[in-house]
């Protein structure tokens, strides 16, 4: 992996923040139209959540029942993400840094941050305390170090910057094409194109 530019600097291209968008025949089932949210890019890894594969049959409020976390308010029956294939057990949530802890928050980029401790769940039953826009994500995207970089430029993902409706909004069989389009990249023609020289 090439991590130094020409300037001599040793830091990557940072992706946190960024979303990227799954090309046409990525040749792995997982990621067929995925869109995935940057979270953490370095040298040695990258990860990132799936923001536009709902789990079936599974929203939030079930999710916080089945732990037995109490709401305080009612909560949206928002669906429960496929952040990824990698600890899908494992709870994650993206949400506007309006809601932090000092010890557990990540900050992502300006107005977004991640946290995957029980204390945001809280949070997220109880009007007083939930950030303005959150996704609870199973399982998250990881790439080694160097991987994400290498199939960059293998032209595997394009990227794009976020905004709240990529990330928080309800359409999630529309969020890959709409984010295609804010690269001017019409989705039917790019999808009957996906063969490679």
């Amino acid at each position: 992996m090439a991590t130094s530019s020409e300037d001599g600097d040793d830091e990557p291209e940072g992706l946190s923040g960024r979303l990227l968008i799954a090309m046409p025949g990525i040749g792995d089932p997982r990621f067929e139209r995925a869109l995935i949210f940057v979270c953490a890019h370095s040298d040695e890894h990258a990860m990132g959540l799936t923001v536009n594969r709902p789990l079936d049959g599974l929203n939030v409020p079930e999710l916080l029942e089945r732990l037995g976390v109490t709401t305080l308010s009612p909560l949206d029956p928002a669906p429960v993400l496929a952040g990824g294939p990698v600890e899908r057990e494992r709870g994650f949530v993206l949400h506007t840094d309006d809601y932090r802890t000092p010890d557990s928050t990540l900050p992502v980029s300006e107005g977004l941050a991640l946290t995957a401790t029980r204390e945001v769940l809280e949070a997220m039953g109880d009007t007083q305390r939930r950030p303005r826009y959150a996704v609870l994500a199973l399982g998250y995207a990881g790439w080694g170090a160097g991987q994400l970089e290498d199939e960059l430029k293998d032209n595997v993902w394009l990227t794009c910057d976020p905004d709240d409706e990529l990330l928080f909004g309800s359409d999630h069989d529309g969020k890959w094409a709409r984010a295609l389009e804010k690269l001017g990249v019409d989705a039917a023609k790019l999808s009957s194109l996906s063969g490679r020289a």
